[in-house]
């Protein structure tokens, strides 16, 4: 059986364990893949709702909740926790990325599927975790490279601190396909971008999209994986060649 198939099965049986004990019950974090994997069961999960959120707002990495309110009388909260990652030391603190951030706590020995996404803004980082480990990680990172840190907690409260930024940019492409507008976002060849896809590299609002052909449309959020993630605001006028200006926000 193979990595699929076994996503499947754990995600059918947590469905019907809601179903069945009256109770929520949740996943691990998931990533795109994964999530595209459930969207592609919404059918043979019908019989329970389903949500998903990764602690904010387009969050890539997100946990699945099975049953809600109306279902079974009472409400509870994803598992999902906030630690805030501040250098001790602001002025002398290295310049520290996602990768160093992600492995300082994997060298702890947690699991990536226990860990959402993690945000990056100046000195500081924002880590989205499930509650059962925080305190472990509050407890035992102390260091990340060779800057020393503290960390905190977050309420929900300052969630808006911390939205991603986005910054508009405007390309030229030859039309509002995917392919074209992955193409002139990444500078490769169509061939080189078909290989993107054939690698399962491309997601339209969150879900893996294999259609070389697909219009995007205003407010289609893409993610290319290795690339970024942006949001595809429209397009204006053509070029004198028969292209297109292509305007997209790109979160920094």
């Amino acid at each position: 059986m193979n990595e699929t198939d076994l996503l499947k099965r754990k995600l059918s049986d947590l469905a019907r364990k809601a179903y069945t004990s009256n109770s929520y019950t949740f996943t691990n974090f998931l990533s795109l893949q994964e999530l595209s994997v459930f969207a592609s069961m919404k059918s043979e999960l019908s019989f329970i709702e389903a949500s998903i959120f990764g602690g904010i707002d387009n969050a890539e990495r997100c946990v699945i909740r099975f049953g809600n309110k109306d279902e079974l009388g009472y409400e509870l909260d994803f598992p999902i926790d906030i630690i805030k990652i501040s250098p001790l030391s602001p002025k002398f603190s290295e310049n520290l990325s996602h990768r160093d951030y992600l492995g300082a706590i994997m060298n702890l020995g947690i699991k990536r599927e226990l860990l959402g996404d993690i945000i990056v803004k100046d000195k500081d980082a924002y880590l989205f975790c499930l509650d059962h480990i925080t305190d472990f990680i509050l407890d035992n990172v102390s260091k990340i490279r060779h800057t020393n840190v503290f960390l905190t907690k977050l309420d929900s409260i300052e969630l808006t601190k911390i939205q991603a930024k986005k910054e508009e940019i405007q390309l030229i492409a030859a039309s509002p396909r995917l392919d074209a507008v992955v193409s002139s976002i990444t500078k490769l060849s169509r061939s080189k971008v078909k290989d993107l896809f054939l690698q399962k590299k491309i997601f339209v609002n969150g879900l893996c999209n294999e259609n070389v052909s697909y219009n995007l449309k205003a407010g289609d959020i893409l993610v290319i994986r290795g690339v970024g993630k942006l949001e595809f605001l429209g397009h204006g006028k053509e070029t004198k060649s028969g292209r297109i200006y292509v305007h997209l926000n790109k979160y920094i």
